[in-house]
């Protein structure tokens, strides 16, 4: 199959479909703590001109009241993804008075945990259902690893790829089995090399001692400042085992090997009852605390820093979506706010998403079982705590390797994929901006992670003093800029929109709640 070589299949579709890839998709989801002017959390509710945050499609809210979540819609154009993600954050800006945009993604000063408020989505059924089931995440993880936030990156690539590779595959499978499997090959792929995307754009190598609540743990923390606590070689502390993770998810086994495979262990998991949790109060009690008393309470409690997706129906649940259709796109989950971007990524990045993806999808890619995942889980952990040591060594097919040897013949493979999608796009910023990544390899300091320790540890600066810096200078760039997509009156009328769709889904409403979560879980059954 010609698809197991890379450079194999890149010589075809060089010379069979030379702009196959053009048309790539993408879309971003940005979250940010609402801050108030001193640095602390918000405890106030979420800002009432940007409209209500169950209907409103751009801007809603994710675990708390004061965590943010700026929604782009589907482009072709990554310029304009970054136009609209701006023009978002610039209008909700206006809305919130003296507060702030947190720029990094490990939360700032929180005194005590019951200061996050839950989300709040209203009254109707389906907004109590996200709010308890936010309730849930606390009361089984605690409240202080839902406050991290993050950049998740959707991409799908254009069925004139899809159909170039079925037809140099010489497959016999239908067209929509053939696109599963190449996303899932290119989520295994992707696991196998996260580290890498740590390595580059891991932003949160220090935290706020407020983070750990009393917590011990064994990481090497240096301090600084105030109250920082810091890796000095360390990446992304939002990837590891102090941040979004969760010990009590070490168990589950979801494998990517078929997506049969993959919506199979996502379903046992909802649907098996937990002798951790089975304390906590469910739906069917008057004072409930959680969904379900089952491992996962629905399938968006899974913890994965890559997704397969499709869009799903209206009372669809996600797996129920993929087996209906397959998957549709690719949402990427492993990246920490730019803190040196006002948006939270940059056009840099998304650069090399684009590169690094397509080679994943074009890879070789062999069936993973759960030792070659844990495996990956191990030199990602690595790379979090001590991912710029330049003897740090991971493992890569059970054979001990330098992260910068492995990184090096991963960039060389880059190159080549590159030059094929700047020539398919007539461009060559493809091919620069790995040229330009590449040297980072042999220069930690470049990387974000290392310039982000750079600036506190010769400025002395407190990790808190830093973002609140950042932060009002993003806020009076932002306000002082021009909107480039959108304009105010749009995205004032969204939000007066999504006002009058929320009271039309709680008129809806004919059942009480428990009826309503009794017919939601007798279909995930």
């Amino acid at each position: 199959m010609i698809k197991h070589d890379l450079n194999k299949t890149l010589q075809a579709l060089s010379a069979h479909y030379p702009t196959a890839i053009n048309g790539i998709k993408r879309g971003i989801e940005r979250e940010a703590l609402r801050i108030k002017p001193n640095g602390v959390i918000s405890k106030k509710g979420h800002p009432q001109g940007v409209g209500c945050a169950l209907t409103n499609d751009h801007i809603t809210t994710d675990f708390s009241e004061s965590l943010l979540e700026f929604i782009t819609p589907v482009s072709t154009s990554p310029e304009q993804t970054l136009a609209q993600l701006k023009d978002l954050q610039k209008f909700t800006l206006s809305q919130m008075g003296d507060e702030l945009l947190w720029p990094i993604s490990m939360p700032c000063f929180i005194d005590n945990q019951d200061d996050i408020v839950l989300a709040q989505f209203g009254d109707s059924n389906i907004g109590r259902m996200k709010t308890l089931y936010r309730e849930g995440l606390k009361n089984r993880y605690g409240s202080m690893m839902q406050a991290i936030a993050g950049v998740h990156f959707n991409i799908s690539f254009p069925d004139t790829l899809w159909q170039g590779l079925h037809e140099l595959s010489d497959s016999t499978k239908d067209l929509a089995d053939f696109i599963s499997d190449g996303y899932l090959g290119l989520i295994r792929n992707f696991k196998r090399e996260l580290w890498l995307i740590s390595y580059l754009f891991g932003a949160s190598p220090a935290l706020c001692h407020s983070f750990l609540q009393g917590r011990q743990t064994e990481l090497p923390f240096k301090k600084l400042g105030k109250g920082t606590l810091y890796l000095e070689v360390g990446t992304a502390l939002r990837l590891g085992d102090l941040g979004y993770t969760n010990s009590a998810q070490s168990s589950l086994r979801v494998m990517y090997n078929s997506l049969d495979e993959y919506v199979a262990g996502l379903k046992e998991a909802i649907n098996t009852p937990s002798n951790i949790y089975n304390h906590i109060d469910d739906y069917t009690s008057e004072t409930p605390k959680q969904l379900n008393k089952n491992i996962l309470q629905i399938e968006n409690e899974f913890y994965s820093p890559i997704r397969p997706k499709r869009n799903a129906a209206s009372g669809e649940t996600p797996t129920d979506a993929l087996l209906r259709g397959g998957i549709e796109y690719i949402e990427v989950r492993a990246l920490d706010v730019n803190p040196f971007s006002e948006t939270g990524i940059d056009l840099q990045q998304i650069h090399f998403l684009d590169v690094f993806l397509t080679y994943c999808l074009l890879s070789d890619s062999p069936a993973m079982d759960w030792q070659e995942q844990s495996l990956s889980t191990k030199n990602l952990d690595a790379v979090v705590n001590e991912g710029r040591s330049p003897d740090l060594q991971l493992l890569k097919q059970g054979e001990s390797v330098s992260l910068t040897t492995w990184a090096t013949s991963i960039f060389d493979k880059l190159k080549s994929v590159a030059h094929y999608m700047d020539a398919a796009y007539g461009v060559s910023y493809y091919s620069e901006t790995v040229a330009t990544l590449a040297a980072w390899v042999s220069e930690p300091n470049k990387t974000f992670s290392g310039r982000y320790i750079d600036i506190l540890a010769n400025t002395n600066q407190d990790n808190g003093e830093f973002a609140l810096t950042l932060a009002q200078q993003y806020k009076q760039s932002h306000l002082g800029a021009d909107y480039q997509f959108y304009d105010e009156a749009f995205l004032t009328e969204q939000a007066s929109k999504s006002i009058t769709k929320e009271r039309e889904v709680k008129a809806e409403d004919n059942v009480s709640f428990t009826a309503f979560l009794d017919d939601y879980f007798a279909k995930v059954k």
